[in-house]
């Protein structure tokens, strides 16, 4: 029998637990106190923090530590189920007691991962758009403004893919030193690009991240940027760059694709400006063809042949890993993601359009009339 002395810690630690949880909450509604003394403030300290501890060690710890943190939750589900079956077979009740402090461990478990989630990473979903921060307008456009953009895209693609050789593929050591390289030229002109205490990392199970669909992801528990190096070599640059956006507290994936697309175009390297640009105009032809078919099937027809077979090439390495996995994460991570102030899901994702519209409108306006481009805001 369980006195109630002994439940008294389990209780003191949940009212602690459950005031710091409020306190997170309440901090995320605002995006001003966010950015200012979490964005700005405490995330920055910690990333660099776990980058430094963590950058140089070969393999991805926080990888391991997911794991640990599943055995210990299997554990102790092992032990409750233990308990519940002795009691059965003694046909003796649980004491009530004994019940409410179980009940309390699985809640203060449940408050130590939503704050340590929230102080490692989350909070920066409430951070303002970083496309306001750059000034990028997210004025809406309508479908002549879409085509004209894709027509801007096609031309830039192509064009690079006559220049550039994208089939090379890079060892991540290359990789990772490029993409900083490319974050530090922008920084010259934005400080929000500064990045410092490199940790670039492979994923742990290539085949089960490409099965689930998954290119790269950012590991809150130790600041590591893991890309998933089976990908098509023409891919990776992006992903990479796109990844350790993450890093510096972009949260959000829409707003993650405009930060590794703007660094890539910066970069000094032909391939990582194929692939960035390469990644913008999937997303663009993806909008196209539901909201005017007729303009994505002249925008396809407009593709090099080496860039269609690009596009053939991924596609095909997708398929090999294609199944009803990938559709039961997707739809987990629409979820997480419209539980941390994305309403719109994985459907965000097509907020790049919008951005990369308003980002280059100017240019493409004056390119339109036949008039010499001018300078991008970054």
């Amino acid at each position: 029998m369980i006195k109630k002395k002994q439940i008294r810690g389990p209780v003191q630690t949940t009212y602690c637990l459950g005031i710091i949880a409020i306190a997170l909450f309440f901090l995320g509604m605002s995006e001003t106190l966010t950015l200012t003394y979490y964005s700005n403030g405490i995330y920055p300290i910690l990333s660099k923090f776990l980058r430094f501890i963590f950058g140089n060690i070969p393999f991805a710890v926080g990888d391991l530590f997911y794991f640990l943190l599943i055995l210990i939750g299997l554990w102790q589900f092992f032990l409750f189920l233990k308990k519940g079956i002795q009691h059965f077979r003694k046909k003796k009740p649980i004491q009530r007691n004994e019940l409410f402090r179980v009940c309390l461990t699985f809640l203060n478990i449940i408050l130590v991962s939503y704050i340590s989630f929230k102080l490692l990473w989350g909070l920066n979903y409430s951070r303002p758009l970083i496309a306001k921060q750059l000034n990028i307008s997210d004025e809406k456009y309508d479908v002549k403004s879409l085509v004209l953009l894709g027509n801007y895209f096609v031309d830039k693609v192509n064009d690079l893919r006559s220049k550039a050789k994208p089939e090379h593929k890079y060892n991540l050591t290359v990789l990772r030193q490029k993409a900083v390289t490319s974050y530090q030229n922008l920084a010259l002109k934005h400080s929000f690009f500064y990045y410092q205490h490199t940790s670039v990392k492979p994923v742990s199970a290539n085949w089960v991240i490409s099965k689930i669909g998954i290119e790269g992801y950012y590991n809150p528990l130790s600041g590591e940027a893991n890309v998933n190096m089976q990908l098509v070599p023409w891919v990776l640059p992006f992903v990479t760059c796109h990844e350790i956006s993450h890093q510096l507290g972009v949260a959000r994936e829409d707003e993650a694709n405009l930060v590794a697309y703007l660094v890539g175009i910066n970069s000094d390297d032909l391939n990582f400006q194929y692939s960035v640009n390469y990644n913008m105009l999937r997303y663009i032809i993806f909008e196209l063809r539901f909201k005017s078919p007729t303009d994505y099937l002249a925008l396809r027809n407009r593709l090099s042949p080496a860039v269609l077979a690009n596009f053939k090439a991924e596609n095909e390495f997708w398929s090999r890993y294609n199944g009803n996995m990938s559709k039961y994460m997707g739809a987990a991570f629409d979820k997480f993601l419209k539980m941390n102030n994305q309403k719109r899901g994985i459907k965000s994702y097509q907020n790049i359009v919008i951005w990369l519209w308003n980002y280059h409108k100017s240019e493409i306006t004056i390119k339109s009339r036949g008039v010499q481009k001018t300078n991008s805001p970054i």
